[in-house]
């Protein structure tokens, strides 16, 4: 049996159910509170990659898209389609995780005990025959997912907590397989990413390329409270904060008040002090935050 007949195959349980029936299915049990559209994405890559969905081989994953200024959802590969893929490419093995030494130490008011890092060796056999090593060193405290939260909380989340060891295996496994195997991609696993926060400054989608990437933006501090405008000078900025909002007063979605709110807790400054930077009329909370306003925020707090 070839390559594509296996990946036709392996496609047979869930092409005996028409899209509709599958969507619904996928909705309720794999995927429940998906929409529609993002269950239709899995069931595309699916198909062009050869994999049964109901094995759920990839994740949904909700995101936050730099260009658009606003979440969408991302079909994330899990390990365990690495491993399929893996399989299918030659894997000759991967090795048992080899832990460095335990830490322990008090990470947001929360004490943990986690291994420093994590290596994990796969084989893969080249077409001569040759068993090649490709391995993957990952360190804990580059990986692991914070707690969040109102509290912004920098300690480890309930996962991470609970198996500090699995998940970074998990992480240098992920990071193994694509070294060994390249041709399977380059994105990050629905696993890495467990837990992570949807607003995450280093995980972010490139606006001009879709990909998932570090935002790579250096620390900036926000500039000193300005002084009391002159009486020209706030009627101008009246006008202005006028004209926005009369441009597009629609409210803003739950996920951008959070994600403007993060902000400008790392960034350590007031609201009202960002508002006023923004070229907009100072207030204390973000409120009924407009569209308009959410952009000319986002664009100070950059």
């Amino acid at each position: 049996m070839n390559a594509i007949t296996k990946q036709e195959t392996a496609m047979l349980p869930a092409l005996q159910m028409n899209e509709s029936e599958l969507i619904e299915v996928l909705s309720t049990s794999l995927y429940p509170g998906a929409q529609v559209g993002s269950i239709k994405m899995v069931l595309g890559y699916c198909k062009a990659a050869g994999l049964d969905p109901m094995q759920k081989p990839v994740h949904i994953v909700p995101m936050w898209d730099s260009k658009a200024g606003s979440m969408r959802d991302v079909v994330m590969p899990g390990i365990g389609l690495y491993r399929t893929q893996a399989a299918r490419n030659g894997c000759a093995g991967v090795t048992e995780p080899e832990f460095g030494p335990d830490l322990t130490e008090i990470i947001g008011g929360q004490s943990i005990t986690f291994p420093a890092w994590c290596r994990v060796t796969v084989k893969r056999r080249l077409l001569t025959g040759e068993v090649v090593d490709f391995t993957a060193k990952e360190l804990w405290k580059e990986n692991y997912a914070v707690k969040g939260g109102k509290e912004k909380s920098i300690a480890p989340n309930a996962m991470w907590t609970k198996r500090p060891y699995g998940q970074i295996a998990k992480c240098a496994e992920a990071q193994a397989l694509r070294k060994a195997f390249p041709e399977i991609g380059s994105e990050p696993t629905a696993d890495e990413m467990a837990g992570k926060s949807l607003h995450d400054d280093d995980t972010v989608i490139d606006g001009d390329t879709g990909e998932i990437r570090s935002s790579g933006k250096p620390a900036v501090s926000m500039p000193a409270r300005k002084a009391a405008p002159s009486a020209e000078q706030a009627s101008d900025v009246t006008a202005k904060a006028s004209a926005s909002a009369s441009h597009d007063g629609t409210p803003c979605t739950t996920g951008e008040v959070a994600y403007i709110t993060k902000k400008i807790a790392n960034k350590n400054v007031s609201i009202a002090s960002v508002f006023e930077s923004a070229g907009l009329t100072a207030r204390e909370s973000l409120d009924g935050l407009t569209k308009d306003e959410f952009n000319a925020l986002k664009d100070v707090l950059v």
